[in-house]
């Protein structure tokens, strides 16, 4: 199985589709179990062997999820002095070996998904796969192959991407769209489809991006100059380019279960089906 090291997190942006409490809470904070949303795809990463995690936040501070990820050092202190020293571990949540690098988008400038990672690409200088995960959804597999495994799984030759893909219901379409496969690899992605014209997989927005494909999105965001009331740089559409030049993105599946915090309905279910309720 190839070892991938590096993975992008886009996690800036408003969260307006979670308003109000996005107003004092980052959506990917929002707490899923006991943990946040974006620490489920930390974890995940971590155990596939992410040793370097680069997250895109948005420019406000404080930054929660800089916050969530740096030693406490008063917190520390104030366990180890009243007893509760065996809760340090709970306290730590970054393992010694993994470090989160920390690139800053201007919400109000670009707008979409290829924006990140195109960001991080240029300020890295980074030509080696990467996993790119959102930071406000992931799947939930406990005691199976979790979703950085299958993409891995997946890869079968060179400077190969692949994405992944579920059988799932609607939510699974709004964010990611409906894949079109032929021979284990994909032809399409068709964008927010009608759940009924949908026979295939669905995109959870989880890749693993060859070098090739992460120079297709710098070029992607590069050439085009998308105002705000026009379309979205989204990461898919560098895509349809790379695999008309020639491109393999591979389809992994997972037989997990796609979890989302961007709806009220969609966090309300995670937590549910988190804590076993």
């Amino acid at each position: 199985m190839k070892k991938i090291t590096k993975a992008i997190i886009p996690v800036a942006g408003w969260g307006t589709r979670r308003l109000p409490i996005t107003k004092i809470i980052e959506k990917s904070m929002l707490p899923v179990g006991n943990r946040p949303l974006v620490d489920y795809s930390v974890q995940e990463l971590i155990d596939a062997g992410v040793k370097d995690i680069y997250m895109v936040i948005s420019n406000v501070e404080p930054c929660q999820v800089q916050e969530f990820y740096k030693d406490n050092l008063a917190l520390n202190q104030y366990l180890e002095e009243r007893g509760k020293a065996d809760r340090l571990e709970l306290a730590k949540t970054l393992p010694e070996g993994v470090t989160i690098h920390y690139t800053i988008q201007d919400p109000s400038g670009a707008y979409g998904t290829a924006v990140p990672v195109a960001m991080v690409v240029e300020e890295y200088n980074i030509d080696e796969p990467v996993f790119c995960f959102m930071g406000d959804d992931f799947i939930w597999n406990p005691g199976g192959e979790s979703s950085a495994e299958s993409l891995l799984k997946a890869i079968q030759g060179e400077d190969e991407s692949v994405i992944l893909g579920i059988d799932h219901p609607y939510e699974a379409l709004l964010n990611g769209g409906a894949l079109t496969i032929e021979n284990e690899r994909l032809a399409k992605i068709t964008e927010k489809p009608a759940p009924e014209q949908v026979t295939g997989l669905a995109s959870v927005s989880k890749y693993i991006l060859s070098p090739s494909l992460l120079r297709e999105i710098v070029e992607y965001v590069k050439e085009n100059n998308f105002g705000p009331e026009d379309q979205e740089y989204m990461i898919t559409d560098p895509f349809a380019s790379y695999i008309e030049k020639g491109g393999c993105i591979r389809v992994a599946r997972t037989a997990g279960e796609y979890l989302d915090g961007g709806t009220v309905e969609g966090w309300l279910h995670a937590n549910n089906v988190v804590l076993g309720n």
